[in-house]
């Protein structure tokens, strides 16, 4: 960047450059100094002009002021601009100015994102403020809000020092956010029958099960897909949110199982990173927040479940099963935990009934592409911390055994220099992708499956009423047709009509059979 355009950044931009920081989630905003107002959007990055006579005092109050007032508040920036810089100039900030609006706002931020006290004997005034803009970023709901008296502040803050997502409101966030669930799935109704999805719930469950399998290349795990689609089935939405305490133990008990390697649930008492062997040795995609960090980042996601009650499900699924899987407490069974939650989530604020699942790992494997796309959005996250992470990351000569059970030789010495990442994470993004992938499974897979099995009943009905027999002999030929393009196969007719059999299946029966299942998936 050239000395000319320095010379133009405004808020947010300005405080990262003079600072010389340059955050993991980036700067969802870029405001300069230009000739006229204008605004351009690019995904989720806006780029706001301002005209000269906007341009604030050349001081990190005066662009902090500017970054409170006009843009998103970026959390992770100003936790590191108040490392870098101390309290200083806020403090001389909130005696200059013992009623403004930003100074106050600014001193509560303070507090808040480094947990020490902003001393000053100046008496504070003014009308309370909200710490954060609700019409630029998501907020607690007002009657969360809790008022401040040391600054005239009201804590509107979605999460905790130790956990509070930055999401940027947007069009896009709004058009994603605010998908009907439950207006879909009434339409559903409408157009198949309870008994019919109920029907297809069964078979929604299994199929979330196998895919979530899938997504970790382990798709021939039959034990563990079982397992996993008893939980689904008998605990999403039920119970205390598995996020802390025995609720959570519970929960990874029944996800992984009684053969495992792990001595103890719960959060774990190890590092942990994502990556993989190669014949270079480990490559490391993301690491993880240290043990002692865990607890306390989990209550923090936990309070923004409490305080976000009643907005948007998908948001909330969103941050509760991202900001889980970013957290990565458990020594085994995050994924599968993370892809979870998504539905307990949705059930507990009811946008679908209790007993339904939406199989959105389905959607995730649906093809490469939709495969490359959630890999990409965890990589919003992950390949940006690990720019700052990197070079503290090594492996000891041998591994060391924790309490937990896990051996591992990581050594990570980088906790201060990505604690903001991990605390802050930009996950509006992540909103988008959830409600995309909701719309499109319902829409189609679910959509689909009902659609596929009202046929496979209507074809099991019409064979049944040539002859009748077990549902499960009526679904093998249903099976074998469909998979024989409607032509009786050598092995079919054998297993119906050979010498073995007491009530031989006649050709003429055949015939009607092969017409039933034809006119029931072939007509509509």
């Amino acid at each position: 960047m050239t000395d000319v355009e320095r010379s133009t950044l405004l808020g947010g931009r300005w405080l990262g450059d003079n600072f010389g920081i340059d955050p993991c989630c980036g700067f969802p905003v870029t405001s300069t100094v230009g000739s006229r107002r204008e605004s351009r959007h690019h995904g989720f990055e806006s780029y706001e002009v301002y005209p000269e006579s906007m341009r604030p005092v050349e001081t990190p109050a005066g662009h902090l002021q500017f970054h409170l007032r006009y843009e998103p508040t970026n959390l992770e920036l100003l936790a590191r601009v108040f490392e870098a810089s101390g309290p200083d100039f806020v403090r001389v900030w909130i005696e200059r100015e013992p009623t403004g609006q930003y100074a106050r706002r600014a001193a509560f931020l303070y507090e808040f994102l480094t947990g020490l006290e902003l001393e000053t004997e100046t008496a504070v005034g003014g009308n309370y403020v909200s710490a954060l803009n609700d019409k630029l970023v998501v907020t607690a709901n007002q009657n969360q809000a809790i008022n401040i008296k040391k600054w005239h502040v009201r804590d509107n803050m979605p999460g905790t020092r130790y956990f509070c997502p930055s999401i940027r409101k947007s069009r896009p966030l709004e058009l994603a956010a605010g998908f009907d669930i439950a207006a879909r799935y009434t339409r559903l109704q409408e157009d198949f029958g309870d008994d019919m999805l109920a029907r297809a719930a069964v078979w929604l469950t299994n199929r979330e099960s196998k895919a979530s399998f899938a997504i970790e290349g382990e798709a021939d795990q039959t034990d563990k897909i079982s397992l996993f689609s008893h939980v689904l089935a008998t605990r999403t939405g039920k119970g205390a949110i598995p996020l802390l305490g025995p609720a959570l133990i519970e929960l990874q008990k029944d996800i992984i199982g009684s053969k495992t390697f792990i001595s103890s649930f719960g959060p774990r008492k190890s590092p942990v990173f994502v990556g993989e062997n190669t014949i270079r040795g480990e490559v490391v995609h993301y690491v993880a927040p240290p043990p002692e960090d865990l607890k306390n980042m989990l209550d923090g996601l936990a309070v923004f479940l409490e305080k976000t009650q009643g907005q948007s499900p998908i948001l909330r699924a969103a941050v509760a099963s991202f900001g889980f899987v970013y957290i990565h407490p458990l020594a085994d069974g995050n994924g599968r935990t993370h892809r979870y939650l998504i539905n307990d989530i949705l059930c507990r604020d009811n946008a679908i009934p209790d007993g339904v699942i939406i199989p959105v790992s389905v959607a995730i494997m649906d093809d490469k592409t939709s495969r490359r796309h959630y890999d990409a959005i965890l990589e919003r996250v992950s390949i940006p911390l690990m720019r700052v992470a990197r070079p503290h990351v090594s492996f000891a000569s041998e591994n060391k055994t924790y309490p937990d059970g896990i051996q591992s030789n990581l050594v990570f010495t980088g906790d201060g220099a990505t604690r903001p990442a991990w605390r802050y994470p930009d996950l509006a993004p992540h909103v988008d992708y959830l409600g995309h992938v909701i719309k499109l499974t319902m829409n189609e897979h679910m959509q689909e499956e009902a659609d596929y099995l009202r046929r496979h009943h209507r074809a099991r009905g019409l064979i049944k009423a040539v002859l009748d027999m077990p549902d499960k002999d009526a679904d093998r030929i249903i099976r074998s047709l469909q998979s024989n393009n409607f032509i009786v196969g050598k092995g079919l007719r054998k297993e119906f009509s050979g010498p073995e059999v007491v009530r031989q299946v006649t050709d003429e029966e055949w015939e009607s059979f092969v017409e039933g299942v034809r006119s029931a998936f072939q007509t509509d």
